[in-house]
């Protein structure tokens, strides 16, 4: 295919002739290795005997600790330093508490004192909630003309680490195209160990407009004004269990309570599985994710994991099982360059006529870039993502407004090229939807912008199998 061609040609730019091959072990916020009488350390392991933390005004330091590669009377081989030093960091930063993480070894020829400075994050955010409700920017300014009506605005409350110990608590009232009042509470480290939490959380939900259907591989709206076409209300409970700082494994239960207007049942019966305009049930899900990368929001080097097997309804007529799995590996190939490979398969069983079963490319984290304006249902369905990154150039700007944490903001930029596989398996569609049961692909060129709180945006210029083109803007992780 032609786009394969353009990628492995446009990859001749990312990987530009050097002299030095990316060095896994250069950090700058890493202090060089030093011994207390400026000699090098000659023998072959250390001791750690102390680690101080500083500049963590609300984070508990046991939360800190828990997630340093290094702990106190560690044994560390004087090779291993460097790598351990770089991993501490790593899992510092992708624990979302901080801005910044410096890390200061003072050495004897046998002995290692370690320094952690961190700068905490802001973690009070009661802010004005503004955001589209179509499923990406593309779609709300060409497909539905900008439509303000298309809106969700109101109050988001977020107070992040409430007791030092990485706990959030969300309170939204959403008003716009959705009525929405949600309220959430999480603790990841409830006990003494740091090993397991809860979350807990509730929902209402209202909508007058309502998505019953996919046509031409797209989104059928019915929408009335008078009162919700669309009502939801539910409660969840988890617990989740993380044995190491790379693994989590979680387990959730919830109770789910939805109704829909009868004239939707009028334009497509099989709205719900069971028929009907009340669709009850309870759901179970237990997930499993591992971390094993540099940056959990934009990932240069490493592996990222998760799995999910959530089970539907107790009877017949709710009765769905689900299994998905999405990887993401990225790996450095010259300096500054990397390659990024990501990987999602889901699968339903048993077979559903319900329309909400059938939901796959277009929604949630099943988005292939291209087909914005798309969407493709399926019981089952898999999608494979590779792109060649290359940063182009980084800088800081000066804070405007006075802060001791915040003082710069750091901007990284980003060229790529990419080109994305994929299939969707429906049988017995009920509409026409030429997208389903036919192998997908697209591919094109983009910009991706990095910078603090895991802000990612991407600026891209895509093409797909229809012939179509496009500029899309994306404001998305990859994880």
């Amino acid at each position: 295919m032609k786009h394969w061609g353009i990628f492995f040609l446009v990859g001749s730019f990312f990987c530009v002739p050097l002299h030095a091959q990316m060095n896994p072990l250069k950090d700058t916020a890493i202090t060089t290795l030093t011994s207390n009488n400026n000699r090098e350390v000659s023998t072959d392991s250390i001791s750690v005997i102390r680690i101080i933390v500083q500049g963590n005004k609300r984070t508990k330091p046991q939360i800190i600790l828990r997630d340093l590669a290094i702990h106190k009377a560690d044994k560390i081989a004087k090779k291993d330093i460097s790598a351990q030093l770089i991993l501490s960091k790593q899992q510092l930063m992708n624990t979302a508490l901080f801005v910044d993480v410096e890390l200061i070894p003072m050495l004897t020829e046998t002995t290692l004192e370690l320094q952690v400075n961190v700068k905490e994050r802001w973690y009070l955010f009661p802010l004005l909630y503004f955001k589209l409700v179509d499923r990406n920017f593309n779609q709300w300014w060409v497909e539905q003309h900008r439509s303000l009506e298309r809106v969700n605005y109101g109050i988001k409350f977020t107070q992040n680490n409430i007791t030092g110990r990485n706990d959030n608590l969300n309170v939204w009232l959403i008003s716009g195209y959705t009525k929405q009042i949600t309220l959430r509470y999480d603790l990841p480290f409830a006990d003494r160990k740091l090993k397991s939490g809860f979350n807990i959380g509730f929902i209402y939900a209202g909508q007058k407009e309502l998505n019953y259907a996919t046509g031409d591989n797209k989104q059928l709206f019915y929408k009335q004004d008078d009162a919700f076409v669309r009502t939801q209300t539910r409660f969840d409970l988890t617990y989740s269990y993380r044995p190491d700082v790379r693994q989590r494994h979680t387990f959730r239960v919830s109770y789910n309570k939805e109704h829909i207007a009868d004239t939707v049942l009028t334009i497509n019966p099989n709205y719900f599985a069971n028929q009907g305009t009340d669709f009850n049930y309870i759901d179970f899900n237990y997930g499993f994710r591992y971390n094993h990368a540099d940056n959990n929001a934009y990932p240069k080097d490493g592996f990222l994991f998760q799995g999910n097997i959530y089970k539907r309804g107790l009877d017949h007529e709710t009765n769905l099982w689900m299994v998905n799995a999405r990887a993401v590996y990225a790996f450095p190939i010259a300096n500054k360059s990397f390659l990024h490979f990501e990987a999602m398969a889901q699968v339903k069983s048993p077979p559903s006529n319900g329309y909400i079963d059938q939901r796959m490319f277009g929604y949630s984290s099943f988005q292939m870039r291209g087909l914005e304006y798309n969407v493709v249902d399926g019981m089952s369905g898999a999608m494979l993502k590779s792109s060649i990154h290359r940063e182009m150039f980084h800088f800081d700007v000066k804070n405007p407004f006075n802060s001791k944490t915040h003082d710069r903001i750091p901007f990284r930029i980003y060229l790529k090229a990419y080109t994305d596989l994929g299939y969707a398996k429906l049988p017995n569609a009920a509409f026409s939807n030429s997208l389903n049961n036919t192998l997908l692909h697209t591919w094109g060129l983009g910009m991706d912008i990095v910078s603090i709180y895991d802000f990612v945006f991407k600026i891209e210029y895509s093409f797909n199998q229809l012939g179509k083109q496009g500029l899309y803007l994306q404001s998305r992780n990859d994880f």
